[in-house]
């Protein structure tokens, strides 16, 4: 067994491996950029070399730089995690060469299945199940419209080395094939520097299930089970779980098997993951193989109860698979969610920026620990206090519950997405939620288009459904009444001017545009007990009891006997009086006031915001990387004006309506926060 490893990673994955190396006894060497010095992998791991500046090709994707850290470290093998290096069989193959072993496939594997052309010819010859499609480059957009006619339409139009939703169009008719295809082919070339494209059938109402494989030296492969992948936006995941709700006992050993084949035609060695698009009949088709760990390997892992990235280690070490397909269990249900820095009201904006906050909900369940499971988990490369590089991908952590059955994953989720705090930066707690209480995704019956198809025209606070938006005011009115009763318990306050507890309030619900809504609380103080208090809104009764303190963000405690877990903060965007109640994805901006107080609110006037049609602004925080136009420029509605980047992601600003250029505020190269002025118009 090797003594000591580097990581050739950051974030969430390197701290991942280091949490099995440890266990391993394997003393662990993490890499950074400049600008993750002070990062958690860094502070985890036994020794931590510096590559080079934050951009990853000046530092994470330096091969050279990496290979010269191990030597360096006496580091004996290298783990690549996921993304940056570890497809990249030259990368493999010089490790290999300089004596160092790569934990993950050989070379010729990586190389196999990580042209798409190439992997499906091999399938096809090892048995698997491929989509009906023309596996040739296609030379030009009219030969692109003869082949997508012959397959039928829809068809899928994908570059061959494309990856992450790039290179890839849907076609539903001639003109749609020829347009895509030449749009592909340059975002291919420029993307990934390899203009080759093919067609395929595109199947209707297809679901993402990928098939978890491991392969040793010795010749044997077995399959972990599956993941439903399927809830994606823009073809990026966004919830895993593990078995899939939708497949048959029957579908699952048939996908296995071929996945099994498909891994020992290229004789794959290490933990590996088969993707299939499944149809509503349960027809499914080899889609790629990707040959290193995957983001959502924590549900596989749950699931089976072995720890994956032990087994690579062991598979690198030459030691033999110490189970058989028949041993691999499948216990409970598993979900993952992706918490990322993107804010889902902004259309899902990269969000950057420091920590201010980062209280994760409590683990049960711990990387690298199989022993203990049926609870959460928590995988971060991140702590509060620290900052959300924009050099990097948007994922800050995954939340991953296992639960019996998976109503009560869903359950155990929602629970835990309620007490997971991030503040300082925007997450998409608030959308998933969302998903999670969909009816549709509790009942199993969605595809890759679910969130495309019921969140078409973005994602707003109302489509949060709360099932009882009464408990929300009822909560805002019980940490109003404990504030007062703190208050009222102080010394040495003037006689006639002591605070009084009261117990009729008003909540008054803030809306947009001062489009307030007022709900009247009565509050009963439970006598002899502490830290309760029933709240009659509406008709109905709260009876809340919770011993948290007044100055903490989550709320814990039981209402009705039921436990629950809310975020309240004081101060708020709209106003620092306010209370924000968070619950279940909904939050609402709250003043609690006497009844009196709250008839004087309501002739207060409504101050409108400055109007800023004239200004372009950056709604997020990113590198200004092209301003398109000068001053005195005459500009067109829709005409282009400035490109900022962040996260991997290109945003292209436009101009909203005519005008002239009066002020061009920001310069290319500047690092801009949200609403920071770039552009001014006459």
């Amino acid at each position: 067994m090797f003594k000591k490893i580097l990581i050739a990673n950051r974030g969430e994955i390197a701290c991942r491996v280091i949490a099995t190396a440890r266990k391993m006894g394997i003393a662990t060497v993490a890499v950074y950029s400049e600008a993750d010095k002070d990062a958690r992998h860094v502070q985890l791991a036994d020794e931590a070399v510096l590559l080079g500046p934050a951009p990853s090709r000046e530092s994470y994707l330096v091969a050279d730089k990496i290979i010269a850290a191990a030597k360096a470290t006496g580091a004996e093998a290298i783990h690549p995690g996921y993304g940056f290096l570890s497809e990249n069989e030259e990368f493999a193959a010089r490790c290999e060469k300089e004596g160092i072993a790569f934990i993950g496939p050989k070379a010729h594997s990586i190389a196999a299945m990580g042209d798409k052309i190439a992997s499906k010819k091999l399938a096809n010859e090892a048995k698997v199940n491929t989509i009906p499609g023309y596996n040739d480059a296609i030379e030009t957009p009219e030969k692109a419209v003869e082949i997508a006619k012959g397959i039928g339409y829809p068809v899928m139009i994908k570059a061959s080395a494309g990856g992450g939703g790039k290179g890839l169009r849907v076609a539903f008719n001639d003109k749609e094939a020829f347009e895509g295809f030449s749009s592909c082919r340059n975002e291919a070339r420029n993307s990934f520097g390899d203009d080759r494209v093919f067609i395929e059938k595109y199947v209707l109402e297809p679901r993402h299930i990928e098939i978890q494989i491991l392969g040793d030296s010795h010749g044997n492969v077995v399959y972990l089970n599956e993941r439903e992948c399927s809830i994606q936006r823009r073809h990026q995941k966004v919830i895993e779980e593990a078995p899939s709700p939708f497949i048959s006992e029957a579908t699952r050993k048939a996908m296995g098997e071929q996945a099994v084949a498909l891994a020992k035609a290229v004789k794959y060695q290490s933990a590996g993951t088969v993707e299939f698009v499944v149809g509503k009949d349960q027809d499914f088709y080899f889609l790629e193989m990707n040959t290193r760990l995957q983001v959502e390997h924590p549900v596989t892992e749950c699931i089976t109860g072995l720890d994956l990235v032990e087994q690579m280690i062991r598979v690198a070490a030459g030691e033999k698979l110490s189970f058989g397909q028949a041993d691999v269990k499948r216990d409970g249900w598993a979900i993952e969610c992706r918490i990322n820095a993107e804010d889902p009201f902004r259309n899902f904006l990269p969000s950057t920026g420091r920590l201010v906050r980062f209280s994760t909900p409590e683990q049960t369940m711990f990387q690298a620990d199989t022993e203990q499971l049926q609870g959460v988990r928590v995988d971060t490369g991140v702590t509060e206090g620290g900052e959300i590089p924009m050099f990097y991908d948007s994922m800050i952590a995954k939340l991953i519950v296992h639960g019996k059955d998976r109503n009560e994953a869903i359950a155990k989720m929602r629970e835990a997405l309620n007490g997971f705090v991030i503040r300082g930066i925007s997450s998409n707690i608030p959308f998933q939620a969302a998903l999670l209480a969909h009816p549709k995704f509790v009942t199993g019956e969605f595809n890759t288009g679910f969130i495309a198809e019921h969140y078409a025209k973005g994602f707003k606070a109302e489509d949060v459904p709360h099932n009882d938006q009464d408990f929300l005011a009822a909560l805002a009115a019980f940490v109003r009444r404990k504030s007062r009763e703190r208050a009222a318990g102080l010394s040495g306050q003037l006689p006639g001017y002591d605070v009084k507890v009261g117990s009729d309030y008003t909540v008054v619900i803030l809306g947009a545009e001062g489009q307030n809504v007022h709900v009247q609380a009565h509050v009963d103080e439970a006598r002899g007990r502490t830290g309760a208090a029933t709240i009659r809104v509406n008709g109905k009764f709260y009876d809340i009891v919770s011993h948290s303190r007044l100055n903490d963000v989550k709320i814990v405690g039981t209402v009705n006997g039921q436990p629950f877990i809310a975020q309240v903060e004081r101060g708020t965007t709209k106003n620092p009086l306010a209370l924000q109640v968070q619950h279940n994805g909904t939050r609402i901006e709250a003043l609690i006031m006497s009844p009196r107080m709250a008839q004087l609110h309501k002739l207060m006037p409504y101050k409108a915001p400055p109007d800023m049609s004239r200004f372009v602004l950056s709604p997020m925080p990113g590198l200004l990387v092209d301003v398109a136009v000068q001053v005195g420029q005459k500009v067109q509605s829709g005409e282009r004006v400035a490109v900022i980047e962040a996260m991997k992601m290109e945003n292209i600003l436009f101009a909203a309506q005519d005008g002239v250029v009066k002020k061009v505020v920001a310069t290319k190269g500047e690092s801009l926060s949200v609403d920071q002025v770039i552009v001014e118009f006459e």
